[in-house]
């Protein structure tokens, strides 16, 4: 648990119990259309199905804060391909109403640490390339922009390019 001021949150592994909330963040994003190329809402079901089935190297985890679960993240395997076994994807949820309050920083912080702990060195975000409050986020967290997906999707009448970002986790040994 962190103290933010006042305010405290909690992050913690997921369960499907949480998977209506979950759902409901989720769809506030694709509602707004600014950060998945989902272009249906999903149901509880399918987070259901997420939370009970992560790879053992995965993780889905949420933030609970004063007013309820403000937000979620997922660690995913890059690829089921042994040679990408140190590299992983992350990404990250909020609530609208709480965004810029930190607590995406809480949970981005919680997912690298559990990186570390999974054995990976390559962690992978990737943005739409007009989120720029997306971008600067990451960077702070000490990723780095390594190159633009050119209109790699079609949302709201649009070209979409998609921003990739790295970071890599120091301190780990080379895989066995």
């Amino acid at each position: 648990m962190r103290a933010g001021g006042a305010r405290q949150q909690a992050v913690r592994d997921a369960t499907p119990a949480d998977a209506a909330v979950i759902a409901e963040i989720y769809n506030e994003t694709v509602a707004a259309r600014d950060a998945t190329m989902d272009l249906e809402p999903r149901n509880a079901d399918y987070f259901s199905g997420l939370i009970a089935g992560p790879g053992s190297r995965e993780a889905f985890i949420v933030l609970e804060s004063e007013a309820g679960l403000a937000g979620w993240g997922r660690i995913m395997a890059y690829s089921d391909r042994p040679g990408y076994r140190t590299a992983c994807e992350t990404a990250v949820y909020l609530r609208r109403a709480v965004r810029r309050r930190g607590y995406g920083s809480i949970i981005k912080q919680e997912l690298l640490r559990r990186c570390r702990e999974f054995g990976y060195h390559h962690v992978v975000a990737k943005v739409y390339s007009d989120n720029r409050d997306s971008i600067e986020y990451n960077l702070r967290l000490g990723y780095e922009i390594v190159g633009v997906q050119r209109e790699i999707g079609w949302v709201n009448g649009r070209w979409q390019d998609v921003t990739i970002m790295q970071l890599l986790l120091d301190g780990l040994p080379p895989p066995g």
